[in-house]
């Protein structure tokens, strides 16, 4: 990833979860969770539009773990003695209303943001739950979420290289998520004012939006700090990408399906290549 663990952590100061305790505010978290993994069948409509083999590949492969995060996080319902619940309105806008319109969007607001914020929450449970068990399956997972997060870095980063319009259109939808995002936290914060954890959430907040706003400049998509963006410039990259984001429903499709194409794929023509060397 294009950030280390140490930027993607918050210092919890010794805030803790209590397994018995704190059973209903994991059961809240963790069904947002299990919603996230569930929505990893998603991932079949961008398998259908890769733009090449070895991204159908890694898509491939990243649909087998989500649905395997699955069973992970049920089997962390079991450990707890919780049921899940349906999940949050935000976070089902983030992860299945708000899904990209194009390859580049999906890289990007999916796998580079939307499961660097999930990261960033899985970290923070690590690190405050008093479970060996929930531990050690998040520690398991994370790993392959960083994959994806990595994955999805790489592939903005290309899509903000290759054109300047690209890289406005996706800051301006990238904008759109860290405003949303910004209405879950003090909710949350409502379940349980006084927990030491969840007391802390606007300062968790912060830290993921510092965290995002890292990951942007990195990836090429922010110049400077996103305070440096001033407010008429920050309305007219969302309400920009807002409108290319509807509009392109009615354009043709970017790509074509790899099953047109896949005989000039870069991938098949190197072992091609290397098959004659």
């Amino acid at each position: 990833m294009l950030l280390n663990r140490a930027e993607m952590s918050f210092d919890w100061q010794g805030a803790r979860f209590d397994p018995e305790r704190d059973r209903e505010l994991l059961a809240f978290i963790f069904s947002q969770f299990l919603y996230g993994e569930v929505t990893g069948v998603q991932v079949g409509h961008w398998l259908r539009r890769a733009p090449d083999l070895e991204s159908a590949i890694f898509l491939a492969r990243q649909a087998t773990e989500e649905m395997a995060h699955v069973r992970s996080f049920l089997e962390i319902f079991r450990q707890i003695g919780a049921r899940p619940e349906a999940p949050h309105r935000v976070v089902r806008f983030l992860a299945t209303d708000f899904m990209g319109g194009s390859f580049a969007e999906h890289t990007c607001l999916e796998m580079a943001l939307g499961e660097g914020f999930v990261l960033m929450v899985m970290y923070a449970l690590i690190d405050t739950i008093d479970h060996a068990g929930v531990v050690r399956i998040l520690e398991v997972a994370a790993p392959q979420e960083e994959r994806h997060v990595a994955f999805g870095e790489e592939h903005t980063a290309r899509a903000a290289l290759a054109s300047a319009a690209a890289r406005d259109h996706l800051l301006g939808l990238s904008l759109v998520s860290l405003l949303s995002l910004a209405k879950i936290a003090p909710q949350v914060r409502r379940l349980a004012p006084n927990h030491p954890v969840i007391g802390r959430m606007p300062e968790f907040l912060a830290a993921t939006v510092r965290s995002s706003e890292l990951r942007l400049q990195r990836m090429g998509l922010l110049s400077g700090s996103l305070a440096d963006l001033s407010p008429g410039r920050r309305s007219w990259l969302i309400l920009g990408a807002m409108a290319r984001r509807n509009l392109r429903r009615f354009l043709p499709q970017e790509t074509q399906p790899l099953t047109g194409n896949y005989l000039s794929d870069p991938m098949v023509q190197r072992l091609l290549d290397a098959g004659r060397s």
